[in-house]
């Protein structure tokens, strides 16, 4: 199956390079508009450039959108209406507006689009999600320490959609409340943000994401009933603590005493097993996968659209010029 890449900046170069490594995918070619990226992708890999994304997209079967978002929207246009499956990266859109008529194109065109929330396919997660049912209150800690690319858009955007993401694909009910704040330091749009997302059946997820950190840190914990699950997403480990009634055979066990009457409950912990995958190479095969059967891909572009619905509806909560397209 023919890929073709729309834009070859950073993510774009990895990308590149995914395919290039898969057995299951072949390399049409990519699009980018900068002669000096171009030129390092080419002096790089050797593969060709095409002079416009109307001609790669002629050439391919599968466009894949790593272009700046503001772009996203033009490009999958172009690739939906001559019925090319897409993968684009998130954030879907730049609004939910365009987000809804990407929807109804590829409706229209019956193809294919999966939308690029890469943690899902972490390793960590993966192994993480088996054992997450049913949480009542999650955690998010997304930090990065500063890059100037990214910030054209509120952290919310950048970093914290991952993790609004993630939670979405898990609790599986709507959201009855959102509370946000966050600040500006450096850019012109929230670099610092904190949101609280209260869902129907009363799980309550908190959400940090900052662009301005000392350090790296993507680190989520779920709780639920006799048990909770801490993922760290960077550096793709996990545990999880279990509570069960204590038997007495384990003289190391953490053991708590519940009072009276109350039978004592023994702490376990287990360090699951962690397939090392590549997450972008994966995620790329998923949705080849997901054409070649005809199954729904992963993560759907109605998945981007929710998150991205969120996302703006905590932006609307920080600060309303950043809000114009967010749906009430």
């Amino acid at each position: 199956m023919k890929f073709g890449v729309l834009g070859a900046g950073h993510l774009g170069k990895i990308h590149i390079k995914c395919i290039l490594a898969s057995e299951h995918i072949e390399l049409a070619g990519f699009y980018d508009p900068d002669d000096t990226i171009a030129a390092d992708v080419i002096e790089m890999y050797g593969i060709k450039r095409y002079q416009t994304p109307e001609e790669l997209i002629e050439a391919s079967q599968v466009i894949d959108i790593v272009s700046p978002t503001t772009s996203h929207y033009e490009n999958a246009s172009k690739a939906l209406k001559k019925s090319r499956h897409v993968f684009i990266e998130k954030p879907l859109t730049t609004s939910l507006d365009e987000a809804k008529k990407l929807i109804a194109l590829a409706r229209e065109a019956n193809v294919k689009v999966q939308v690029g929330h890469v943690e899902r396919f972490n390793p960590a997660f993966i192994a993480a999600s088996k054992h997450i049912s049913n949480p009542m209150f999650i955690e998010t800690h997304r930090l990065a320490q500063f890059n100037p690319r990214g910030t054209d858009v509120p952290v919310v955007l950048d970093l914290m959609i991952h993790d609004i993401d993630i939670i979405l694909s898990i609790v599986k009910s709507g959201v009855k409340k959102i509370s946000a704040s966050g600040v500006s330091v450096v850019s012109d749009s929230p670099d610092i943000a904190n949101a609280r997302l209260e869902f129907n059946n009363g799980c309550v997820a908190n959400l940090t994401a900052s662009r301005i950190s000392m350090k790296n840190m993507r680190k989520s914990r779920f709780f639920q009933k006799d048990s909770y699950i801490s993922v760290d997403f960077l550096a793709k480990d996990v545990e999880i603590f279990k509570m069960k009634d204590y038997d007495g055979e384990n003289p190391f066990a953490l053991v708590l005493d519940l009072g009276k009457n109350k039978p004592k409950k023994q702490i376990l912990v287990e360090k699951p097993e962690i397939e090392q995958i590549n997450a972008i190479q994966t995620e790329l095969e998923t949705f080849v996968e997901s054409i070649e059967t005809n199954k729904e891909p992963l993560v759907t572009i109605q998945d981007g659209y929710n998150s991205l619905e969120v996302a703006y509806k905590i932006i609307d909560k920080i600060q309303k010029p950043y809000s114009a397209n967010c749906i009430k």
